[in-house]
C-alpha cells in the first residue's frame, strides 16, 4: 500500500575507507611487513593492479553522496559499513588501541551523517584479547555500532577457536553483537601469486577454514545465541558441507561436537555474494533462507553493483526474498530504520 512503512533493503557487506588510520600507520614497520607478505602472495601483476584500484576507489570509499547514489541505483535502503578489511594484527597494544579507536569513531561519525541510511560495524584488536573485549563493549555502548568485523584468524598462529578468545566470544553473545568474519588473502602464500588467486581462491579458503574451526571446536554449541556472519557466502564451506559431516560421522578426532557441522552452520549468517542464481539457490538450500543476507562488497571490483537484481533472478518465493532482502539483516544487526514505500 502506498506510503506504508516496510523493512529496508539492507546491504550488510560494504566497506569504508579510514584515512586517519592510513595516516597513523603509514610508517609502521608492521605495515611494511604486511605489504611485503601481501605482495608475495599477490604476485607483481596483481599487486600493481591493486595499488591503482585503491587510488581509483578513494572517493567511493569515503564520500557519502557517491555512496548514496550507488545505493539508490542498486535499490539499497541501508548499508552496514565496515572498514576495509586490511588486518592490523601486527600492531602492538598501544598502536592497536589507537587503530581501533580511530576506526570505530570514524565509522560512527560517517553513519551519523545519515542514520536513516547507514549502520556501523566496528573493529577490535583480537591479537590482544582483553583489549578486544573492552573495544567491543565501547563500540556498542558508547558509539552505538551494531557489531565488529574480524579477520579469519586473531593473529598469526592464533585461530578463532583459540582458548584465549573465550571471553571475547562470551561477551559477543551476551551483548548481542554481530561478529562479521571477513578474510584478507590467504595463508597459502606464494602458491597464489598469479591471476589474482590471492582473492578468488584465497578469500573463500580462509573463510571456509575459519568457519570449520568454529564449527568443529564447539564454539557455537557453547554460545548458541552468538551472531556470526561470514563474507562471500561463507567461502567454499557451504558447498561441501557433506565432507565435513562425513568426517564428523566416521572419525573420532572429528566427532568433537554433539551436532554435525552442517547443523551448527545453519546458525551462521552469510551474505549473498556468490554471483549466480544457481549458486545463491544452493547456498539457501544448504544454510537455510533464514541465514542469508544481501551483500555487495561495495565498492570493490570483486563485488557487485546489483545485489537486489541478483537476488530476484534466483527465483525465490516472496518470503525468502523478503528475508534475504532485509529481514535477516534485522535479526543479525538489530532494529533498522524502516522506510516508506513510495508506490
Amino acid at each position: 500500500m502506498r506510503g506504508e512503512r516496510r523493512l529496508p533493503t539492507v546491504d550488510v557487506h560494504a566497506h569504508l575507507g579510514i584515512p586517519a588510520v592510513d595516516e597513523l600507520i603509514a610508517d609502521e614497520p608492521g605495515l611494511a611487513r604486511q605489504r611485503a607478505t601481501d605482495a608475495a602472495s599477490l604476485g607483481p601483476a596483481s599487486a600493481a593492479y591493486n595499488v591503482e584500484q585503491i587510488r581509483a576507489l578513494a572517493v567511493r570509499l569515503t564520500d557519502v553522496d557517491t555512496r548514496l547514489d550507488a545505493m539508490d541505483r542498486a535499490g539499497v535502503d541501508v548499508q552496514a559499513v565496515s572498514a576495509v578489511p586490511l588486518p592490523h594484527n601486527w600492531a602492538g597494544r598501544d598502536l592497536a588501541e589507537r587503530i581501533a579507536a580511530l576506526t570505530n569513531e570514524a565509522i560512527a561519525g560517517f553513519c551519523a551523517v545519515r542514520p536513516d541510511r547507514f549502520v556501523g560495524i566496528g573493529t577490535v584488536s583480537l591479537q590482544h584479547p582483553d583489549l578486544a573485549v573492552r573495544q567491543l563493549r565501547t563500540a556498542l555502548a558508547d558509539l552505538h555500532l551494531r557489531g565488529v568485523q574480524i579477520s579469519t584468524a586473531a593473529a598469526p598462529g592464533v585461530e578463532l577457536d583459540d582458548p584465549s578468545l573465550a571471553e571475547f566470544w562470551a561477551v559477543a553473545q551476551e551483548s548481542g553483537a554481530a561478529v562479521l568474519i571477513h578474510p584478507w588473502g590467504c595463508s597459502l602464500g606464494e602458491r597464489l601469486n598469479a591471476y589474482y588467486l590471492f582473492n578468488t581462491v584465497g578469500n573463500p579458503v580462509e573463510t571456509a577454514l575459519a568457519l570449520s574451526r568454529i564449527a568443529f571446536s564447539g564454539l557455537l554449541e557453547r554460545h548458541p545465541r552468538l551472531k556470526i556472519w561470514a563474507a562471500h557466502g561463507g567461502g567454499y564451506l557451504p558447498t561441501y558441507l557433506g565432507r565435513a559431516d562425513h568426517a564428523w560421522a566416521v572419525r573420532g578426532d572429528a566427532r568433537t561436537t554433539a551436532q554435525p557441522p552442517s547443523a551448527q552452520l545453519r546458525r551462521v549468517f552469510v551474505d549473498s555474494l556468490v554471483y549466480t542464481p544457481q549458486a545463491l539457490r544452493h547456498l539457501v538450500e544448504n544454510l537455510g533462507a533464514s541465514q542469508v543476507t544481501l551483500g555487495s562488497d561495495y565498492p570493490f571490483d570483486m563485488g557487485v553493483e546489483d545485489p537486489v537484481e541478483r537476488l530476484l533472478a534466483a527465483g525465490f518465493d516472496d518470503a525468502t526474498v523478503a528475508a534475504i532482502r532485509g529481514g535477516n539483516a534485522e535479526r543479525l544487526l538489530g532494529p533498522l530504520p524502516h522506510v516508506r514505500d513510495p508506490r
